[in-house]
């Protein structure tokens, strides 16, 4: 077994785990879909189609780690409470409409 080496001051460790992190983080192909800055938030249509997409179940895993990275939760709950709240109206008044036919 061998005893780890002291550091030196302005010198760094040569873990073999961070080193191999950090060539394969860099060798990554970018993602052209992605944004360019990371901390970037998401738009208001792309939150709508998230939004939509959840509601009916059929959100892609890409979107949805794209919605847990770049979104904030207090946009995604405003977005989806509105999103319910069409909905219901929307629903209503197509029943109203019905019933007012018949």
């Amino acid at each position: 077994m061998t005893k780890p080496q002291a550091e030196q001051p302005g010198q760094t460790a040569t873990d073999p785990a961070s080193v191999e992190a950090e060539t394969t983080s860099s060798s990554a192909p970018h993602d052209p879909t992605e944004a360019a800055e990371p901390d970037q938030g998401l738009t208001f249509w792309q939150m709508l189609a998230s939004t939509g997409a959840a509601a009916f179940g059929v959100q892609s895993s890409k979107n949805r780690k794209r919605d847990f990275t770049r979104g904030k939760a207090s946009h995604f709950i405003l977005m989806g409470i509105g999103f319910t709240a069409t909905f219901v109206l929307l629903m209503a008044g197509l029943v109203s409409l019905v019933l007012r036919l018949t």
